[in-house]
């Protein structure tokens, strides 16, 4: 079996802690995972339970002392990583340990560089329009075959991990844009569906402006990948209705109105900046190799 290696944020998650984190480390015992946690400048007693467990050779806490951010604390486990798979997954307990198994056995069988864990309907309806939307979002400016894109319990290759973390955010988007990156450079993502159990303890950071984050995030990630999927139609779009508005302006003898002359040269600005963008993109696109 592939080494696998746990990996699970934790900010303020004292309460969840308590009872969740002794029944992960008996997992990975049973399983000979690997487990690391990265206190993210808790303000809670998040420290010193992690304390308790010092004694655990398969565990290694890790500390930010200030609140780096959801992405920052996963991305600092990747680095620190050093088996062949790691797989998120959230300190609130919410997910079933048992769909980790899941998960690493459909990338065996499929040889997926990336497993996404699908949580259904089970985020409930204002937090399953926002999941819609930035899917539709990410799938009209980047081909996409995943539902689930900013699942926190997803599995991957680690030695890609290490090298697409370069261009993730490290804020709560980091889910959505590392999954990106797997899509991007054409690796094997998989989808398996997954068991989300009620929050116990704790209370969640998520909100609008993650949502809003998020959004920011995906259109970064795809002018990064792909600007001139973003520049072009919009610069075809303003010479188009530039013309059209100027059609009966030409017909009556006034020639080429001054608006929709802007119109026109905001358009060719627009596919300048795709091509420019396209030339600068290109060197950031080298981290990736």
């Amino acid at each position: 079996m592939p080494s696998l290696t746990i990996i699970i944020p934790a900010y303020n998650e004292e309460r969840s802690l308590q009872t969740f984190l002794p029944e992960v480390i008996n997992f990975c015992k049973q399983k000979s995972y690997k487990l690391i946690v990265i206190n993210d400048g808790s303000t809670d007693q998040t420290k010193k339970i992690l304390a308790t467990y010092s004694g655990e050779s398969l565990l290694k806490v890790l500390h930010n002392k200030l609140n780096a951010g959801y992405g920052a604390a996963i991305k600092r486990g990747v680095r620190e990583a050093d088996t062949d798979f790691i797989v998120t997954i959230d300190a609130d307990g919410q997910h079933s340990l048992a769909d980790i198994d899941k998960l690493l056995q459909n990338a065996i069988e499929t040889d997926a560089d990336m497993v996404v864990g699908n949580r259904g309907n089970s985020s409930g309806y204002y937090r399953s329009i926002g999941k819609w939307f930035i899917r539709k979002l990410a799938g009209f400016l980047m081909p996409l075959a995943i539902h689930d894109i900013n699942s926190g319990m997803k599995l991957y290759n680690t030695s890609l991990a290490k090298k697409y973390i370069n261009i993730c955010p490290e804020t709560m988007a980091y889910s959505d844009i590392i999954l990106l990156a797997f899509v991007y450079k054409r690796r094997l993502v998989t989808e398996v569906p997954i068991t989300i159990k009620p929050r116990t303890e704790g209370k969640s950071t998520i909100n609008t402006m993650t949502a809003i984050d998020t959004l920011k995030e995906i259109m970064n990630i795809v002018v990064l990948f792909n600007p001139m999927r973003v520049f072009f139609p919009a610069g075809i779009l303003c010479i188009l209705v530039s013309v059209i508005w100027n059609i009966h302006i030409f017909l009556n003898g006034n020639g080429l109105s001054t608006g929709s002359l802007l119109g026109i040269l905001t358009g060719f600005i627009l596919f300048s900046y795709g091509l420019l963008a396209h030339q600068l993109s290109a060197f950031r696109r080298e981290s990736l190799e």
